[in-house]
């Protein structure tokens, strides 16, 4: 399991997962994605069971718009669910809200993924999860060389994180910034990174 792995010096690292599923749909009309449907079961179902699959705990499942509507229609038993009430501000709020939230967790690292890219599954995730979970790691998922989700942050950049976590940024500024302790992780062949923006972006949900 991800969540539990002896590091050099005999400690045990815990890698939690980090949902974030806050965004409206501005481009869908406003169809919150987390309840878009996949599957036959909510987008944010499908994150959620990625996560756990590649064995990161706790899950910490970001929400914002329609927040008592996901609630109510997915299945989040066992995730701990936070709450984004400045989800219109972006990505960069869900990013701040789920670090924050893992807070005495004990979680020595951070996996993040977003509910919107259903092509990306539990290989991906524990292939990434699987290469940190220290409080110093800095990992990412790369597809054809070019960096993409989901992202892996050691608890000791979680301030310097959040600090720069604006808008839609999320943690680009923080990765370019430190781009020289960045390790990309190969995941083209496991997963595809697109994303549910557009109406025709659904062509990709089943």
């Amino acid at each position: 399991m991800t969540e539990e792995k002896a590091d050099e010096k005999g400690g045990v690292r815990q890698v939690a997962g980090v949902l974030l599923a806050a965004g409206g749909g501005r481009r869908l009309g406003g169809r919150p994605k987390a309840l878009l449907p996949h599957r036959g079961r909510p987008l944010v179902e499908h994150a959620v069971g990625a996560l756990r699959a590649a064995g990161c705990a706790p899950v910490h499942v970001v929400l914002g718009a329609a927040a008592d509507a996901v609630r109510e229609s997915a299945d989040l038993a066992g995730c701990v669910v936070v709450d984004n009430p400045d989800w219109r501000e972006g990505m960069g709020g869900s990013l701040r809200a789920g670090l924050d939230s893992l807070a005495g967790s004990g979680a020595s690292a951070a996996l993040v993924l977003l509910v919107d890219q259903p092509g990306i599954g539990a290989a991906a995730v524990a292939r990434v999860a699987g290469r940190g979970g220290s409080r110093e790691s800095l990992v990412a998922a790369a597809y054809d060389g070019e960096r993409g989700h989901p992202v892996l942050f050691g608890s000791a950049h979680w301030a310097g994180i959040a600090a720069l976590a604006h808008g839609d940024q999320g943690a680009r500024a923080y990765l370019r910034a430190h781009a020289d302790r960045l390790e990309l992780v190969e995941c083209a062949d496991v997963a595809e990174p697109y994303d549910i923006d557009t109406e025709e972006d659904l062509g990709h949900l089943e």
